[in-house]
């Protein structure tokens, strides 16, 4: 190929889409992809949520994790052996946390509510991203979430500790989760780490799945749920989120994910007849608002690093 025609093809060849580089149309196109993801996932933990009385959290956890083994394994290929220990170290954190992670969140669910679990459990990826920052009006937001984590419990002597507890625990499984996934995204290419760990996750689970359907019995209704739940909630979810991060600022895409605690209240309302008092829409207002503000700072920047969408998500 003479240098015409090398200059020729390059001119032809579509130009890679980015953030950077999108149009207008294309950057609404991804405001519209992060509003699906947000609806995707807590439409799915709604429709999980629907299978408790007959396989619990834990059979609704179980399904969706290998639901997301049977998609990701077939998909990314991941290659098991050969894999250094300072490869499968961190793998294993993630399936640890995987199952920490999940198992609490939805029984969070089934004691609080929908709304109530996600927007506690928001605190996790809020708590990293204000750690790694010394600016006053981050600490300001930590302060200002505590507050709406008050005003969204309201403790008293109704209050369901335990519930809150569980998804103070998610919270914190989330969090370590980033740490977890950023060190396995340094030491694997692509999602081959989240692969492996979504396999592993899948086998260390099956002796508890015998044990558990041996005593709840499942209905295929519930497991359809289940599987809906997987696919809406973890599969579809990183489909839109990748998709968006090509047309939307980094700092755009933390703005809009901080949504989901709203989304999940909707979803609860709507599916789930889940009505919340005037102090939890406060409470989650503030916490939304310390979502929004932390991640906001990073638009001021002239140059960003995209984030793995994965990290914004459980799984």
């Amino acid at each position: 190929m003479d240098m015409v025609e090398t200059v020729t093809h390059e001119r032809t060849q579509p130009r890679a889409l980015s953030a950077a580089s999108a149009t207008p149309r294309q950057r609404v196109g991804g405001i519209v992809m992060m509003l699906t993801s947000s609806a995707s996932n807590q439409t799915g933990a709604a429709l999980g949520a629907m299978a408790f009385p007959t396989i619990g959290p834990v059979g609704v956890v179980a399904v969706r994790q290998f639901i997301t083994a049977l998609v990701l394994v077939p998909t990314v290929r991941p290659r098991f052996h050969g894999l250094r220990r300072d490869q499968w170290l961190p793998v294993l954190g993630l399936t640890l946390v995987f199952s920490v992670m999940n198992l609490t969140l939805y029984s969070a669910i089934d004691r609080i509510g929908l709304g109530l679990a996600v927007t506690i459990e928001f605190l996790g990826p809020l708590t990293v991203a204000i750690a790694a920052s010394r600016r006053v009006v981050d600490i300001g937001c930590a302060v200002l979430a505590g507050i709406g984590v008050i005003v969204l419990t309201n403790p008293g002597p109704t209050t369901d500790i335990l519930g809150i507890a569980l998804a103070l625990t998610a919270s914190v499984a989330w969090g370590s989760y980033i740490l977890l996934n950023r060190a396995v995204g340094q030491r694997l290419p692509g999602l081959h780490g989240t692969a492996v760990a979504s396999a592993v996750t899948a086998c260390a689970w099956l002796p508890l799945v015998g044990v558990w359907f041996w005593t709840h019995t499942p209905t295929p209704t519930a497991l359809l749920l289940a599987a809906v739940c997987g696919l809406l909630s973890s599969i579809a979810p990183y489909v839109a989120d990748l998709q968006a991060l090509r047309r939307v600022p980094a700092a755009m895409f933390g703005t809009f994910t901080s949504i989901n605690p709203v989304c999940a209240a909707l979803a609860g309302l709507l599916i789930l007849d889940e009505v919340l008092d005037v102090n939890e829409w406060v409470g989650i207002g503030l916490i939304v608002a310390s979502n929004v503000v932390v991640s906001a700072r990073g638009l001021r920047r002239p140059r960003e690093v995209q984030p793995n969408p994965e990290e914004r998500r459980p799984r």
